[in-house]
Formats: structure tokens, C-alpha cells, sequence
């Protein structure tokens, strides 16, 4: 089964949360706080893989977690970091958030890899909040929560040349007698249902991937038949061989054929259009009007193309002049990567706490978002020390000035989330 698509949940771990703890040790009284922090969460990361063929892993299980960091302990024993979560992607794919639909990463090399989630930072051990006047603290701060996210991987087959054209005009079987691919070939449209890759073996030429594309017909741009199915992984290829039934056994004309093949390129992308064609005029045992292939060749040369060869696949003949063409225009084309615009590229947010205040009535005072629910989580408010912390972050922070310019009196009530307090000047 050839799975070119998948869409996955990933979520990197979180980080372990800090210790409170104190030095308890015999004739050592006043130890002192001891907590360490906690682990880093394991990040989320996909790595090309020239073993992997298809995304079919990917069909059966969806969901990827990463290990969370460990918690921080006593003696000032840091937690242990979560071990990084790998995932193997075939060498081609490319990574889209599904949210925003822009692309994330193109792994289109070997070895390439990219972080798809960063594990959450591990909290700082009661410790870190020592100072000359806070000699015990007596709180610590909880692990950053990792990141989630659906994302969606699509595979764009890696191949120097694509074989393109109607279905049943002989592809697949140019690709058997040019590699040791075996596609499967029968006399019925649609044999194909999944894209078929070979090296191709010429003597004396040097080797190069050749793609077997699916049947691409009228409207495939639109997504008729198995159009956008396919289209996609004729984007990376850097040359086009042409199939067309020069025969007309199917009573098709072979320049019409040509024609509407082209057009649906070129509503896909005109880049792909524009890309350089050798037309292969196949299954010329069974033309029996020498003239209708002259006639083909002229009517393409007033078109603009040159390279136009007449083989039939099936008994193997003109076929080795074209693998030496297509060798040809390959070394005078250089390897690019998939060209990505600044639109459609993924760009991360910077991670940032943010807060809103809102006067929910009169005397009251609503303090919300992020960056309470994180100061919240990192406080004791019944513990004395650990309020006088919470006080100075919401000093710092600039919420007290912020509530002082919205005309907040001595003795109003200040709520964030399910903790009050009375405001005083």
C-alpha cells in the first residue's frame, strides 16, 4: 500500500517542576533550601529517511507523545531531561501545521531532520529563589508545558525524471524495460494506482531516478480522477518524459492527448509547465501510417519542442536514445529544492505570557491570561514568603501601575482566577 499523506498529533514533553526541599542533616540545624530543578520535556523530532518509501506507519497510529522531564528532588539533584522523540519520514516529505496550513519543514535531503514540538522547560528548585532576605523559600516553580500541535506530512517522491502522460500509453512499461521496477502492466486505463520508482540502468550513463506518474487526465488540476493525488510528486522532478500513443489503436489523437496533459500542468503550476519535456512517441510497432508520426513531430516542433523520439516500450526499441537524452538534459540542470514562498512558510510564535485587566464592576478588578494561570501555578499563596514573591512579580510585571492608572481604590478587590485580594496603596 503507497500512503503519500498522513495527518498526526505530536506533543513533546513537559518539564519536570522544581523541588522544595531543605537540608535536613544531623548537627546542620539550618541546612538551608536544597531543591533542585526539574528535566526538560523530550522534544518532538522528524528525521528523512532514504529506507522509507511511504507514510504508511503513519495510517495506523496518529498520536506521538514525548517523555516529560523529570521532577527535581532533593540535594540539589536537577530531574533527568526526557529522551528526544524520533519519527522516520520518507526523504521527500513535507511538514504542514494543520492549523495555519503553512509548511513547517521540506525534508528533502537524507539525514535532515527538524524539531516539530520543543519540549517544555524544566522549573526552577526552591533554591533559585533564595536571597538575603528570602533565606527558605518555600515554594518552586512548576515545569513549562511542551508543545502540541496536528501536523501534516505529505510525501513529494524524490525523482530526477517523471514519466507523465494518459493513462494505458505504456509508462509503466517504459519504466520496467529502463530499471528493475516491476509496476504492474495490463491493457485496461488505470493500471497504476500508486506512483512507481526506478533507477534507470543505461550503459555507459550515469543513473538516475525515474518516477512512474499515475494516470494524469482532463481536469486532474481539479482534482478528476487521481489528479492532485499525483500532481504533487511531479514537483521535485527536474525533467518530463512525455508518454503519448502515437499508435491511435484507441482511436485518441496523440497531439490533443499532448495538449491536455500540458494544460492541467500548467493549471497546477506554471513552473511545472515550464519545465524541460522530451516527448517519447510509444508503441510505434503498432503504427502502420509512418507519415501520422512525421506529422506529430512537425506540429510539436512549431510548438517549441525539439526533443521528440520514436520507441515502443514494448519491444525495447528507441528506447536507450531516449534515456540518453534525458541523461543529457539532466547534467545540464542543477539540483534546487522545492521553492517555498515567504507565504506559505510556517513561521514559529515566540512563546509569551500575556495578562488582560477589565474592570468587571465597581470595586472589582479582573486580572487574566496566561501569565496568571503560570504565576499561579508557581506560588503558595498561603504561604507568607511565597505571597511576598507573588507581590513582587505583579510589581515588576507593571500590573499594580496598570490597575493604579485604571483608578483602582484602597481597599478594591483585585481577582486572578479563584484567588482575591484587597488592593492597598
Amino acid at each position: 500500500m503507497f500512503i503519500d499523506t498522513a495527518k498526526i498529533y505530536v506533543k513533546s514533553g513537559d518539564g519536570g517542576n522544581g523541588s522544595v526541599s531543605f537540608r535536613r542533616e544531623k548537627y546542620v540545624p539550618l541546612g538551608g533550601p536544597d531543591g533542585g530543578d526539574g528535566g526538560r520535556g523530550a522534544d518532538v523530532v522528524l528525521v528523512a529517511d532514504n529506507n522509507m518509501t511511504t507514510l504508511l506507519d503513519f495510517a495506523y497510529k496518529r498520536k506521538y507523545v514525548a517523555e516529560k522531564g523529570v521532577d527535581g528532588s532533593g540535594s540539589k539533584c536537577y530531574g533527568k531531561d526526557g529522551d528526544t522523540l524520533y519519527l522516520k519520514v520518507p526523504t521527500g516529505t513535507i511538514v504542514r501545521d494543520v492549523e495555519t496550513n503553512k509548511i513547517m519543514a521540506d525534508l528533502s535531503h537524507a539525514g535532515e531532520s527538524y524539531v516539530v514540538a520543543k519540549g517544555g522547560k524544566g522549573g526552577k528548585g526552591n533554591t533559585k529563589f533564595c536571597t538575603p532576605t528570602r533565606q527558605a523559600p518555600n515554594f518552586a516553580e512548576p515545569g513549562m508545558p511542551g508543545e502540541e500541535r496536528w501536523i501534516t506530512l505529505e510525501l513529494k517522491l524524490l525523482a530526477d525524471v517523471g514519466l507523465i502522460g494518459f493513462p494505458n500509453v505504456g509508462k509503466s512499461t517504459l519504466l520496467s524495460m529502463v530499471s528493475k521496477a516491476r509496476p504492474k502492466i495490463a491493457n485496461y486505463h488505470f493500471t497504476t494506482l500508486k506512483p512507481n520508482l526506478g533507477v534507470a540502468s543505461i550503459s555507459g550513463l550515469p543513473g538516475f531516478v525515474i518516477a512512474d506518474i499515475p494516470g494524469i487526465i482532463e481536469g486532474a488540476a481539479e482534482g478528476v480522477g487521481l489528479g492532485l493525488d499525483f500532481l504533487r510528486h511531479i514537483e521535485r522532478t527536474r525533467v518530463l518524459i512525455h508518454v503519448v500513443d502515437i499508435s491511435g489503436v484507441e482511436g485518441r489523437d496523440p497531439i490533443e492527448d499532448f495538449i491536455k496533459i500540458n494544460e492541467e500542468l500548467k493549471k497546477y503550476s506554471v513552473k511545472l509547465w515550464d519545465r524541460p519535456q522530451i516527448i517519447a512517441a510509444n508503441k510505434s510497432d503498432m503504427l502502420y501510417d509512418e507519415e501520422k508520426f512525421e506529422e506529430f513531430k512537425q506540429k510539436l516542433n512549431e510548438m517549441g519542442y525539439k526533443s521528440i523520439f520514436k520507441i515502443s516500450a514494448a519491444i525495447n526499441e528507441g528506447v536507450e536514445e531516449l534515456m540518453k537524452e534525458a541523461a543529457r538534459v539532466l547534467s545540464t540542470i542543477p539540483l534546487v529544492d522545492l521553492e517555498i514562498s515567504e507565504e506559505d512558510m510556517y513561521i514559529p510564535e515566540e512563546k509569551r505570557f500575556t495578562y488582560t485587566i477589565r474592570q468587571e464592576e465597581e470595586g472589582i478588578f479582573v486580572v487574566e491570561g496566561t501569565f496568571v494561570d503560570r504565576l499561579l501555578s508557581a506560588v503558595n499563596v498561603n504561604e507568607p514568603d511565597s505571597l511576598k514573591y507573588f507581590h513582587k512579580v505583579l510589581r515588576n510585571k507593571g500590573i499594580l501601575d496598570e490597575l493604579m492608572e485604571m483608578g483602582i481604590q484602597d481597599g478594591d478587590l483585585v481577582r486572578l482566577n479563584d484567588f482575591e485580594f484587597e488592593f492597598l496603596l
